[in-house]
């Protein structure tokens, strides 16, 4: 398999028919200017090639939904290519640990993937490290903060089902195409979801996570995609205490979350590998649902958000300037548009 513009890990979009391989790279093929067809294929295995980010032009507005009695906050993308009297999916955005909402919006270029291939997109905020701070943080289980199940025990899982109701309720959501991704703490609270809230979420595309519950039982089969650097010293790919941890949290190996997953999801206990380029993936299919689990290890990628440029302040605490070798951005939309629930 190999990606378009690997470089920057996007591929193009494309309209015409598709074909699948026996790797599982999607093709499709559009018609240039001069009447010449060109393929085109998915960023990841078993991914759909998308539309390459375009200036979001949309309205991005804030809003709340109350749990629990306390109030939660949340960033809103709305494209302006979204489709008429037509379900669209749903993607929940969920930042890293010390990080917002806002934050994830500008880091990821979400809004310009959601603009081109006409999806809403949810930006949660988490729970403020102290009070009146503008770093948060995610009960994703025993991570992060505050937050964890240990402390405060905060209802992230209560909060996002409820933002996913209320937003339901706002617009045409097709609830087969409800989506989560999330990067650290955040990657960590989407692995939780897929767990604890497969009702509503359909599959999880994640960077930098971890599985950090102790019983992972979802009432639907949930596609999952894990992207992992190698050179990741804040989640480290082999587990244990990162020597850039903030939380000095002796983190689970992050292949075991996707294990259990693809346990759950009735996939083969052993894992198919394939190489690309600095990607290497392992791919547990097929499944008794038609799901898949996927995890991308990304030589030489440390924790940062893949493929879009950081601030200084993010760069000190994701461990250096982001790998720009590959896009999360693209593969994650790549991955989960090819995996609604049947």
């Amino acid at each position: 398999m190999r990606c378009v513009l690997a470089a920057s890990g996007v591929a193009l979009g494309a309209c015409g028919a598709g074909t699948t391989n026996s790797a599982g790279t999607t093709s499709t093929t559009s018609t240039a200017a001069n009447g010449t067809s060109t393929p085109h294929q998915a960023v990841v295995p078993y991914g759909a090639p998308i539309e390459p980010a375009v200036n979001p032009v949309g309205r991005a507005t804030g809003g709340t939904v109350t749990v629990s009695g306390a109030q939660r906050t949340y960033r809103l993308y709305v494209p302006a290519s979204l489709a008429q009297n037509t379900p669209v999916p749903l993607l929940v955005a969920l930042h890293g640990g010390l990080g917002s909402g806002q934050q994830f919006e500008q880091q990821s270029g979400f809004d310009g993937l959601a603009e081109a291939n006409r999806f809403i997109v949810v930006y949660p905020n988490g729970t403020p490290t102290r009070p009146g701070s503008q770093e948060l943080v995610w009960n994703a289980g025993t991570c992060c903060s505050v937050a964890e199940q240990g402390r405060e025990n905060i209802d992230d899982v209560g909060f996002i089902s409820a933002l996913i109701t209320q937003l339901e309720t706002q617009y045409d959501i097709d609830n087969n195409r409800v989506f989560a991704t999330g990067h650290s703490n955040g990657a960590m609270l989407a692995e939780r979801l897929a767990c604890q809230l497969a009702s509503q979420i359909v599959a999880i595309g994640v960077q930098s996570g971890a599985l950090t519950i102790g019983q992972c039982e979802p009432s639907k089969p949930v596609a999952a995609l894990e992207i992992h650097g190698t050179d990741d010293q804040n989640v480290p790919i082999n587990g244990g205490v990162g020597s850039k941890s903030l939380v000095q949290d002796d983190f689970p190996p992050p292949v075991d979350g996707l294990k259990t997953l693809a346990a759950q999801d009735g996939c083969p206990p052993a894992a198919t590998t394939s190489t690309d380029s600095a990607v290497n993936f392992e791919i547990w299919h097929p499944c008794e649902a038609g799901t898949l689990v996927e995890w991308a290890k990304v030589t030489g990628a440390n924790h940062a958000w893949m493929g879009h440029p950081a601030s200084p302040a993010a760069e000190r605490l994701e461990g250096g300037a982001p790998y720009m070798g590959f896009d999360s951005s693209a593969a994650v939309w790549s991955f989960l548009s090819a995996h609604p629930r049947p």
